[in-house]
């Protein structure tokens, strides 16, 4: 029963994958809300913040975040053979359809359909990408705290206005969750002590 169940799970994820990578022009950040929608919003696999840390985790990663975001939901849902059939299922369209482009890049080039048809795709690629930076942006600023937004304003700036090379801006923000994050391990373990003392001596915070 359980095997039948794997094989269901690995099929649903491999045709997910495929389905998403062939439909997705643009680059690899447009395939990151059609992710969200299948697997947070229709399947219900995983939730918003882990998508959302995913995706983080994705982008930080060497190589194409459409490969690193599909082996990291893949691994997620289904360890080490879901991380395989997400990745076989992201790379096989793409890798289809270069090798046919590749073969016929001559004709295309100087097709001015083709050429046409490449700049409405790149208006509706961006007004995609506009609506996921809208959506992510948007959970950031739900948390619980001002820390996530004012690094958000603090990318955002240090790349659009400084150039600032995005490997530097990714430790940074890294190095300071991860000090902001000790500063609340040991606030919280603090608050704890000090329940505990009064416990012990019988008193009231």
């Amino acid at each position: 029963m359980r095997l039948k169940r794997d094989k269901r799970l690995y099929r649903e994820l491999f045709f997910s994958t495929l389905k998403l990578s062939a439909c997705t022009f643009g680059g690899g950040y447009v395939i990151v809300p059609l992710m969200r929608k299948r697997f947070v919003e229709d399947f219900h696999w995983i939730d918003e913040r882990e998508m959302l840390d995913l995706v983080s985790l994705s982008q930080s990663s060497p190589g194409p975040i459409a490969v690193n975001a599909s082996l990291m939901i893949g691994y997620r849902i289904g360890g080490v053979a879901g991380a395989l059939v997400t990745a076989l299922g992201t790379v096989l369209p793409p890798l289809a359809i270069i090798s046919v482009i590749s073969m016929l890049y001559s004709q295309f080039r100087d097709n001015a359909f083709v050429s046409a048809a490449m700049r409405g795709m790149q208006a509706g690629v961006a007004a995609v990408i506009c609506n996921v930076v809208v959506d992510m942006g948007r959970d950031v600023l739900k948390s619980d705290s001002g820390l996530s937004a004012c690094l958000m304003t603090g990318v955002f700036t240090a790349v659009f206005f400084f150039k600032v090379n995005v490997l530097w801006v990714i430790l940074a923000c890294a190095g300071t969750g991860l000090i902001f994050g000790m500063i609340r391990a040991r606030r919280a373990a603090r608050g704890l002590g000090k329940i505990g003392s009064y416990a012990a001596h019988g008193t009231r915070p």
